[in-house]
C-alpha cells in the first residue's frame, strides 16, 4: 500500500480549534475571556511555532480548521497554506454532528469547506469536532465528493467505507495529545501526563503500527501541544519519525490516495 516499499505511513495533524472549543461547548463562555484565552493561545503563539519546526523537519502536516477559526484567524490560515501544509475540514462551529439536523449539519460542512477553499487550497478532508457523526454524516460527506474522514477507531490501516468511494483514516485517543495534557478546571482529578511519559506512548504505539504496516495518524491541538515543553518534545518527537528507515511520512490527503 506504501511508496518506495515504506512498512507504515504516518501524519501529523492539528486541529485548529481556537477559542471554537469552549464557545461550542457553551455559548456563555463567549463573556469569559480568561477561559477563552486557553484556545486564543494556540492561536496566537502556537501555530507559527508549530509551522516553524514543521519547516525545520520538513514534514507537511494536515490541519484540521473549524471555520468560523479560519474566519477570525486568516493570517494564520494563509501562513499554513503557505507553508505547504494541507487544510481539512473541521466543522463550521466545533459543534458534534450529533447534535445537528441534518440540514443543519450539511449546512456546517458547506460554509467550513468553502471557507476553507477560499485561502487557494484543495479541501478533501473531514474531521468531526468531537470524533462522532450523525446518521447522515458519512452520506454527506460522500454527496459533496469529500474524498477522506478522520475519525473512527476501529482500524491500523485505512479503508474505503463500504460500498462507498469515502476513506477512512483511523485514530485513536492514545495518539492525541489532549488525551494526555488536557486539563478541565471542572474535574481536577486529572493528571496532567509529562513529556516523558507521551513520547514513550507514542514511540511504542508507532513502533507498534510500524510493524503490522498501518498508518500512524497522530493527533495534535496548538493550545496543547504548543506549550514550550511540548514543543521541545514534538521538535524531539520529529526527529526520531524522520529518522525511521521505511516510513512514509505524508498529508492525510496522500495516504487517503493508496487506499485501492
Amino acid at each position: 500500500m506504501w511508496p518506495d516499499e515504506a512498512r507504515c505511513a504516518a501524519a501529523f495533524t492539528f486541529d485548529f480549534d481556537a477559542e471554537s472549543v469552549w464557545i461550542a461547548d457553551d455559548p456563555e463562555n463567549a463573556k469569559r475571556p480568561g477561559v477563552l484565552s486557553q484556545g486564543t493561545y494556540g492561536a496566537k503563539v502556537a501555530v507559527p511555532l508549530i509551522l516553524d519546526l514543521l519547516e525545520r523537519h520538513d514534514v507537511r502536516a494536515t490541519f484540521f480548521v473549524v471555520g468560523q477559526v479560519a474566519e477570525q484567524y486568516p493570517d494564520r490560515v494563509e501562513a499554513i497554506v503557505r507553508a505547504g501544509h494541507e487544510l481539512a475540514v473541521h466543522g463550521y462551529t466545533h459543534t458534534s454532528p450529533a447534535k445537528l439536523s441534518r440540514a443543519e449539519e450539511e449546512h456546517e460542512l458547506i460554509r467550513a469547506r468553502s471557507i476553507l477553499e477560499g485561502f487557494g487550497a484543495g479541501v478533501t478532508g473531514y474531521r468531526s469536532p468531537s470524533w462522532d457523526f450523525s446518521p447522515h454524516t458519512v452520506d454527506l460527506l460522500e454527496e459533496h465528493s469529500f474524498r477522506y474522514s478522520s475519525n473512527f477507531m476501529d482500524d491500523i490501516r485505512p479503508y474505503r467505507h463500504e460500498g462507498r468511494s469515502l476513506v477512512e483514516l483511523p485514530v485513536q485517543w492514545i495518539l492525541d495529545d489532549a488525551a494526555h495534557w488536557w486539563f478541565g478546571s471542572a474535574d481536577w482529578t486529572k493528571k496532567i501526563s509529562t513529556t516523558a511519559e507521551v513520547r514513550a506512548i507514542w514511540e511504542e504505539e508507532l513502533l507498534g503500527i510500524r510493524e503490522l504496516r498501518g498508518s500512524c495518524i497522530l493527533t495534535m491541538h496548538p493550545q496543547v501541544v504548543g506549550r514550550p515543553s511540548r514543543l521541545a518534545f514534538l521538535d524531539a518527537f520529529l526527529g526520531f519519525v524522520t529518522g525511521l528507515e521505511r516510513t512514509w511520512i505524508a498529508t492525510c490527503d496522500e495516504i487517503a490516495g493508496r487506499v485501492p
